[in-house]
């Protein structure tokens, strides 16, 4: 979800659904296939946060509350599974997918704050991922992993 206004204008709904859909439904999918994931050989899972955790950005209060959430079940997963099961979480900037699309008419704008200079693609994000889910990252749990143009630690003028 990309709900993005101020607090003011947020009901208790608009919490509820961001926690529904980004946290909870994450929680559910992976109650559902934890035997699974527990029955192979040290198995991955990548769950998708968000810069806005990280970084605190305005109208961003319930998509990062639920990240938020997001991210510490995953590194409280890692820890209780980690002889089992890798859990990682990769947190993108604004990346160009139809979900984003209404954000896209300030184009010029969103790429001018990123210091690599454009707007996330989902191949950035999906190359993370299947680095993360591959044995290549064996040694890597527990961790939010930026895929943000370098806006997550970089202020470049």
């Amino acid at each position: 979800t990309i709900l993005l206004k101020p607090l003011a204008g947020m009901s208790l709904e608009n919490f509820q659904n961001d926690l529904n859909i980004n946290f909870l439904g994450a929680v559910k999918t992976i109650q559902a296939y934890l035997e699974n994931l527990k029955a192979q050989p040290l198995s991955s899972v990548v769950l998708l946060s968000t810069v806005a955790v990280s970084r605190g950005m305005s109208f961003h209060t319930s998509i990062a509350a639920a990240k938020g959430a997001l991210e510490g079940f995953a590194r409280s997963m890692a820890a209780e599974f980690a002889n089992q099961i890798r859990v990682n979480c990769i947190a993108p900037s604004l990346t160009e997918t139809p979900l984003a699309e209404p954000l896209m008419k300030s184009r010029a704008i969103i790429e001018k704050r990123h210091p690599l200079k454009r707007i996330g693609q989902p191949q950035d994000i999906a190359k993370m991922a299947a680095f993360l889910l591959s044995d290549d990252s064996s040694w890597i749990t527990g961790q939010t992993l930026g895929v943000d143009g370098g806006l997550s630690t970089l202020s470049v003028f």
